[in-house]
């Protein structure tokens, strides 16, 4: 077994007090879900001396955790559709075609990510006060949905512009309109992409409590930052309802990480490597696939299989082989 030098140990030992830090009170918040306010204070750090569900049935009953919630999930999946089908587009639109003005636009956009949108506060309340959107979950996703398009158009950009041109032209001369070669071209191809500006967004809007304090009034259009605020009283708060809120508030978080975790971390190191990233192999070798598909046609061979375009129908398709060559199904 080969000695590991004390740098390799070093950077070991503070990924895992990192990993601790995160971990711990977590593990500590999820324990005092099933405590008491009592025990809490008297034993922070042990185990319940009763496993009981009572915190739970509060928050969800009393405390209407439920409408909570379900305005929260509204809210979040709302804004992350919205901001990830404009941004995909208009990535797609700066990073596939060259026209006057380009770059411009793209820093136009990137702009928007050295300005804090809570600067624009006022602004913003004004309008939503002329739009009469105030005390409507439509005024959280909006501001949710433009406050996002940044990012996603800086990550997404990217990605886009790696893509060989051989696939966009493969399409249009099997006569594939823009919104197909958009639809099922390249989204396949950036969908580790689409996962990161996804999971960037979602978890400070699902955790946000700025916005929906200053445009919500009304207690059943309360998003779960603000509900949560239900169990601070003026003379007591009920610290065992609120870990146990606050516990069920985090889980749809951790489950959406754990489900796209695997694309997140793809997305994350695609052309850290050379040859290493998934996205620009798979579409190097589905761009050359098609320029052979071609060649053969025009030789008057007959073709061996469809053109690379319609390669999502493979449910493995724009992964690469062991062997370095894409799975579409095209050779």
């Amino acid at each position: 077994m080969a000695r590991r030098s004390p740098w390799t140990l070093l950077v070991h030992a503070v990924l895992i007090a990192n990993a601790l830090l995160v971990l711990v009170p977590v593990f500590l918040m999820g324990l005092s879900a099933f405590k008491s306010t009592r025990e809490i204070f008297l034993n922070p750090f042990g185990l319940p001396a009763v496993w009981s569900l009572e915190n739970f049935q509060k928050v969800w009953v009393e405390a209407r955790f439920g409408d909570y919630f379900q305005n929260s999930v509204i809210v979040t999946a709302v804004s992350a559709a919205i901001l990830v089908a404009l941004g995909a587009m208009a990535s797609y639109a700066l990073g596939r075609f060259r026209f006057r003005g380009n770059d411009a636009l793209y820093v136009y956009f990137l702009t928007g990510l050295l300005l804090p949108v809570r600067l624009a506060i006022i602004p913003l309340f004004i309008l939503m006060r002329n739009l009469n959107l105030l005390d409507n979950l439509w005024s959280l996703i909006l501001i949710y949905a433009a406050s996002g398009l940044p990012s996603a158009i800086f990550i997404l950009t990217g990605f886009f512009r790696t893509l060989p041109a051989d696939l966009d032209s493969a399409a249009r001369i099997d006569g594939a309109s823009e919104w197909t070669i958009f639809t099922r071209v390249m989204l396949p191809l950036v969908r580790p992409a689409l996962v990161i500006v996804t999971i960037y967004n979602v978890i400070p809007i699902w955790n946000d409590f700025f916005f929906p304090l200053v445009f919500i009034k009304s207690n059943h259009l309360k998003t779960l930052p603000l509900g949560m605020t239900t169990f601070f009283g003026q003379y007591y708060t009920d610290y065992a309802a609120l870990f146990a809120g606050l516990t069920l508030a985090a889980l749809p978080v951790i489950l959406l990480y754990v489900v796209l975790s695997q694309h997140f971390i793809r997305g994350l190191t695609a052309g850290a490597v050379k040859g290493g990233s998934a996205l620009c192999d798979s579409a190097y070798a589905c761009g050359s696939t098609v320029m052979r598909r071609w060649t053969r046609h025009w030789a008057g061979l007959p073709p061996r299989a469809t053109t690379a375009w319609r390669s999502r129908a493979s449910p493995t398709a724009g992964r690469p082989t062991k062997s370095g060559a894409c799975s579409c199904g095209i050779n």
